[in-house]
């Protein structure tokens, strides 16, 4: 077994399975696309273990409980691990993670968007450790986002040829 799915089996984690995409909805885009040493990775969502997008959803603050939205932005790094697994074969061929982009569904008045995707960045950096999982970081609230879904989040990663 490989590094970085030894650590998900070691953390009692499993990647999902590609997202099922809701009936009537036409996704257009590659979850990841690689160019040269770099995947650019697009916003994804927490998903079930069936790869169903995520039950809990709603406005982080009086939908969803902070400490919920953490455990989805968890949940939506293992989502983006399966895509990469797909994509690379191999998650141990991710050498660095650069940018992360965090969006979470905000209530009005809701300023902690950094401790939701904090679910994400941990589980980066207990996977990966601060050489390769240390990244740079926007955690932003928004309006909206698709499905209701309470967080949404996109990266960049340099990978080995």
């Amino acid at each position: 077994m490989v590094e970085i799915e030894a650590r998900l089996d070691t953390l009692g984690l499993a990647l999902p399975p590609p997202v099922i995409v809701p009936a009537g909805i036409r996704l257009p885009f590659a979850f990841v696309r690689i160019r040269g040493n770099r995947a650019y990775i697009a916003g994804h969502s927490p998903q079930n273990a069936d790869g169903s997008i995520s039950d809990q959803v709603g406005k982080v603050d009086t939908e969803v409980s902070v400490a919920e939205a953490y455990q989805s932005a968890r949940l939506t790094a293992l989502s983006m691990l399966g895509s990469l697994k797909r994509e690379l074969g191999d998650l141990d061929r991710v050498t660095s993670w650069l940018r992360v982009f965090g969006m979470v569904n905000s209530s009005p008045g809701f300023a902690f968007q950094p401790q939701v995707i904090n679910g994400f960045s941990d589980l980066i950096l207990d996977l990966y450790g601060p050489d390769r999982g240390r990244h740079a970081r926007s955690a932003v609230g928004m309006a909206e986002l698709p499905f209701h879904i309470p967080v949404e989040i996109e990266a960049e990663v340099e990978i080995d040829g």
